[in-house]
């Protein structure tokens, strides 16, 4: 979706997930090693992420955005296809 046809309130919330995820990689460390963040960060920002797509459900719900479409290139072909059918009804 282009950011220009988003609202103030979702472009806030895609870049409070953009910010969340890069400060988790980047304070991601190697298995083993102790994390920087304390545990009650780590869940603070789950919860975070909880809210933010919690309530980007809710904004898409209220526009009537399908959330789980996926982007594709337009000469990728598509999984699915349409097949019209016509039912003739018959009087017996």
């Amino acid at each position: 979706m282009n950011t220009e046809n988003l609202s103030k309130e979702q472009r806030i919330l895609r870049s409070m997930r953009k910010i969340l995820a890069s400060v988790v990689k980047d304070t991601a460390t190697k298995p083993g090693m102790p994390h920087p963040l304390s545990e009650g960060t780590i869940q603070d920002i789950r919860d975070c992420f909880g809210a933010i797509s919690e309530r980007e459900a809710e904004l898409a719900e209220e526009l009537g955005l399908n959330r789980n479409e996926k982007p594709y290139y337009r000469d990728q072909p598509q999984k699915s296809n349409v097949i019209k059918l016509h039912l003739d009804k018959h009087e017996d």
